[in-house]
C-alpha cells in the first residue's frame, strides 16, 4: 500500500467537534495567546459595557435614586469566508501520516485501523491550518498578495501609531543591546493610560514582541547572575514574564514583513483587547474534505468556514518600536 485513497468529510457538529474545537479552545487557544470566540452568530459582535460612577447614595427608607445608565459599546468583528487547500504527492502525503501512526500508536503498519490514519491525517492538516490562522491574525491584509483572507491585528496597531491614536515609544537608533527588551517594556508599563494600567490585576495583560526582542531579553535574564539564571541558562525559559507580565513570542520572523512595520517592536496590550473569531456553523457549505486524486496522483485537503479578527480598544494598546 503506498496510497491513501479513502475520502473523509466534515460536516455540523464532526467539523467542530473533530476538527476546529481541539484547535481553538483549550491549550491551543492559550497558546494563540489572545481571545478567541468560537461558532459565535453571525455577524459576530462583542459588546462591552462600561457603568458610570455615582451608584453608591445615602439610603433613604423609599425612593429610586439610581445613577446614570451604563455605557454600551458594540465592536462588529467583519467575518470572512474562506476557503484552505493543501495537496501533497500521494507517496510524500503516505510518509508524513505513516510517520504520524507511528509516533501516536507506536503500531506496525500491517495493524493499522482507518481511524488511526483519519486521526493523523486530521492533525495533519489541522496543525497547518492553525499556524496559517495565527499568520494571518497577526500579519493579514486584504491589499497583500499573501495571507489576505482578512485584515490581522497589526495592521490598524500600527495605522493607530502612525497617526497617533495609539500611543508609542521608539527604541535608540542604534544597535540593540540585551537592556533594551527590558527598557522599552518599563516605559511601556509607567507611560500606559491609568486604564490599562489598572488591568494588571485582572491577569490578562500581556507583552507581544518580535523574535529578536524575545532573544534579547532571555540573554539579559541570563546575564543577571543568580541562581535562578543559571538554571534559566541550562533549561530554558518556559514562559517569559516581566513584572509577572507574560512576554509572547509573535513568531513572525519567518514570513515577508509589509513595510509599514518595524523591524522591531513590542505591544502591550491586554488579552482580551484581541478578539480571533471562527465560525463553522452558520453558512450552508462550511467543511473540512479530505481526498485522492488519482488523475494528479495527489491527496488533497480543503476547509472551507469563516473567519476574522478585531481590535476592541486602542486605547488600550501601547507599542515600542525601532525608529523608521
Amino acid at each position: 500500500m503506498s496510497y491513501i485513497e479513502n475520502s473523509k468529510q466534515y460536516t455540523g457538529t464532526d467539523l467542530a467537534n473533530t476538527f476546529f474545537i481541539p484547535m481553538l479552545t483549550g491549550d491551543s487557544a492559550k497558546d494563540l495567546g489572545i481571545r478567541v470566540l468560537y461558532n459565535m452568530p453571525v455577524p459576530t459582535i462583542v459588546t462591552t459595557w462600561t457603568s458610570k460612577p455615582g451608584i453608591m447614595h445615602k439610603f433613604a427608607s423609599k425612593g429610586w435614586v439610581g445613577g446614570q445608565s451604563a455605557e454600551k459599546k458594540d465592536l462588529e468583528i467583519p467575518m470572512t469566508r474562506i476557503k484552505a487547500e493543501n495537496a501533497y504527492s500521494a507517496a510524500e502525503y503516505f510518509s508524513m501520516v505513516y510517520e504520524k501512526v507511528a509516533a501516536i500508536t507506536s503500531m506496525h503498519m500491517d495493524d493499522l485501523s482507518g481511524t488511526e490514519l483519519e486521526k493523523a491525517e486530521t492533525e495533519l492538516f489541522r496543525k497547518t491550518l492553525q499556524e496559517e490562522i495565527r499568520a494571518t491574525m497577526w500579519l493579514g491584509d486584504t491589499t497583500r498578495a499573501s495571507l489576505n483572507t482578512f485584515d490581522g491585528f497589526l495592521k490598524p496597531i500600527f495605522k493607530g501609531v502612525g497617526d497617533k491614536s495609539i500611543r508609542s515609544i521608539e527604541f535608540p537608533a542604534v544597535e540593540l543591546s540585551p537592556s533594551h527588551p527590558q527598557d522599552a517594556m518599563t516605559q511601556l508599563l509607567t507611560q500606559a493610560p491609568a486604564t490599562l494600567q489598572h488591568l494588571r490585576s485582572e491577569g490578562h495583560l500581556a507583552f507581544f514582541a518580535t523574535s529578536d526582542l524575545i532573544n534579547l531579553y532571555e540573554t539579559y535574564l541570563n546575564g543577571t547572575g543568580s541562581s535562578t539564571s543559571y538554571l534559566d541558562l541550562k533549561e530554558g525559559i518556559p514562559q517569559l514574564t516581566f513584572r509577572g507580565i507574560p512576554v509572547i513570542d509573535l513568531k513572525i520572523g519567518g514570513y515577508t514583513l509589509p513595510s509599514t512595520l518595524p523591524k522591531s517592536f513590542i505591544i502591550l496590550t491586554d488579552r482580551r483587547n484581541l478578539v480571533l473569531a471562527v465560525n463553522t456553523a452558520d453558512l450552508p457549505g462550511n467543511e473540512v474534505r479530505m481526498w485522492y486524486n488519482p488523475d494528479e496522483m495527489e491527496n488533497r485537503q480543503r476547509a472551507v468556514f469563516m473567519a476574522g479578527c478585531g481590535l476592541l480598544s486602542k486605547d488600550l494598546v501601547m507599542v515600542a518600536k525601532t525608529k523608521a
